[in-house]
């Protein structure tokens, strides 16, 4: 199970995603932790079972073990703030906003790793969940620590391509039934 399995599986009409799954992970600038936590939690937050069982072993190879369970976290705790939030700015009552979410968010200020990795994580995820209020909050952290807009960049291009590959092989799988 790796990288190269995955792509091999793509089917032809979607070559485009096969070559990007190849760029975006196989060519990343990003640093290893960063790079794979962002393949992890994003390989999590796409809810394929394909993706995630051909990507989850060299993601664990290539992170400690506070980087793996981090990355972990960071899909767990923006698959719910993502809802929550999301939900708060698509309504037209803008009170809502003003109340105590009261939903438990520990992991976010002590996640076990570099706080930025962690953001980086989040951000991915949260751009696959789609929620316009975690993105900006999670990007304007990553810039206030420095982080460029192309290496954030980096982090949606994997989100988008590792979600685009999910939902093709699902629907591959789905067919062939």
């Amino acid at each position: 199970m790796s990288l190269d399995s995955l792509k091999s599986r793509v089917p032809d009409y979607a070559k485009d995603l096969k070559l990007n799954l190849g760029s975006v992970i196989g060519n990343s600038d990003l640093p290893a932790q960063q790079l794979w936590g962002t393949v992890l939690a994003t390989a999590i937050a796409s809810r394929s079972p394909i993706v995630l069982r051909e990507l989850e072993p060299e993601a664990k190879a290539n992170l400690s073990p506070e980087a793996y369970t981090a990355a972990k976290a960071a899909a767990a705790v923006m698959a719910m703030n993502n809802v929550f939030y999301r939900t708060r700015h698509l309504l037209s009552d803008h009170e809502y906003g003003t109340l105590r979410a009261g939903l438990r968010m520990n992991v976010i200020g002590n996640p076990g790793v570099e706080k930025v990795d962690f953001e980086l994580w989040s951000f991915a995820v949260s751009a696959i969940n789609g929620c316009g209020m975690c993105l900006d909050s999670h990007e304007q952290v990553l810039r206030k620590a420095g982080m460029e807009r192309d290496t954030i960049q980096e982090a949606f291009k994997i989100a988008a391509v590792v979600q685009a590959v999910g939902a093709t092989l699902e629907a591959e799988a789905v067919l062939a039934e």
